[in-house]
């Protein structure tokens, strides 16, 4: 497994992790960031993908 892909891996689960401890609160903040993504489809979003999956190329 690339390296860089790991920790663009350990980073996503850790920013899930803080997200589903914050939306223990009245407002629904992972599914607002899930639904954002999915209308808008960020340039972020696309190159976070590319990195998690770079080693899976070919």
């Amino acid at each position: 497994m690339n390296a860089v892909s790991s920790f663009s891996r350990i980073k996503c689960a850790l920013v899930f992790i803080a997200l589903m401890i914050v939306s223990i609160g009245p407002i629904p903040i992972t599914s607002t960031m899930g639904l954002l993504v999915v209308i808008f489809r960020p340039l972020w979003f696309k190159r976070l993908v590319d990195t998690i999956y770079a080693d899976k190329k070919g």
